[in-house]
């Protein structure tokens, strides 16, 4: 595209990929990925768009949102590049991740956003007690299965404002607010500004230079 144009790169340290995924980011372990390159998935595509909106309105965003977001990312790397191509067990061995109900939650949490979402029925649908659920979930993840929904709810809303899909109602409705006014305060809360006041910031971030996804993006591994 003509004109100037920004490039976030991640750098991700082996130690840290280690500590997260012992058994996927093994020490000997020379190149964990099968390919060079990788297309990359919506979801993952979703998660950089977000990442690299936040990063440059990063007068928002908080540390705990941060690690989130990264978390998120890692865990769908691992899970799209090398859980489908490998064998899955030994792969999410010694991972906080490695208890199949948390991460069948996960899935369930990102299938569709939504405040209305029951956690009882949630923790029904994958086999736990309302105790155990909460319990094993914070012990795996770092946060509340209501958190990490939160959470998730506000990814796809930064998402939804700073490409300018859909009006604030509209991803109010989306995420399961009764009225915008509640989903406003929910944001103001979570993000520490209105919604309007963090699309405005995003279109200004973006109007120079412009942050499109590519037509074919790709992952580098």
């Amino acid at each position: 595209t003509p004109g100037p144009s920004r490039v976030l790169a991640l750098h991700a340290a082996r130690e840290w990929l280690r500590s997260g995924f012992p058994a996927a980011f093994e020490e000997d372990e020379a190149h964990p990925f099968a390919q060079g390159v990788e297309m990359i998935t919506p979801r993952i595509r979703q998660l950089a768009d977000t990442l690299a909106v936040e990063v440059l309105n990063d007068r928002f965003l908080s540390p705990e949102r941060l690690e989130f977001m990264l978390q998120e990312l890692l865990l769908s790397i691992v899970e799209t590049y090398l859980a489908r191509r490998r064998a899955a067990s030994p792969l999410w061995r010694g991972s906080k991740f490695e208890d199949t109900r948390i991460r069948r939650t996960i899935a369930l949490l990102r299938a569709k956003p939504n405040k209305e979402l029951n956690m009882d029925e949630l923790a029904s649908q994958v086999g736990l007690s309302r105790s155990r659920f909460y319990d094993l979930f914070q012990l795996c993840t770092g946060f509340s299965p209501r958190a990490y929904l939160d959470m998730l709810c506000v990814e796809t809303a930064i998402s939804r404002l700073s490409y300018g899909r859909g009006k604030i109602a509209e991803v109010a409705a989306e995420l399961g607010f009764s009225a915008q006014s509640n989903f406003t305060r929910f944001f103001l809360n979570q993000v520490g500004v209105p919604p309007s006041e963090y699309r405005r910031a995003a279109s200004e971030t973006n109007e120079h230079p412009e942050i499109e996804p590519s037509p074919k993006p790709q992952l580098d591994t």
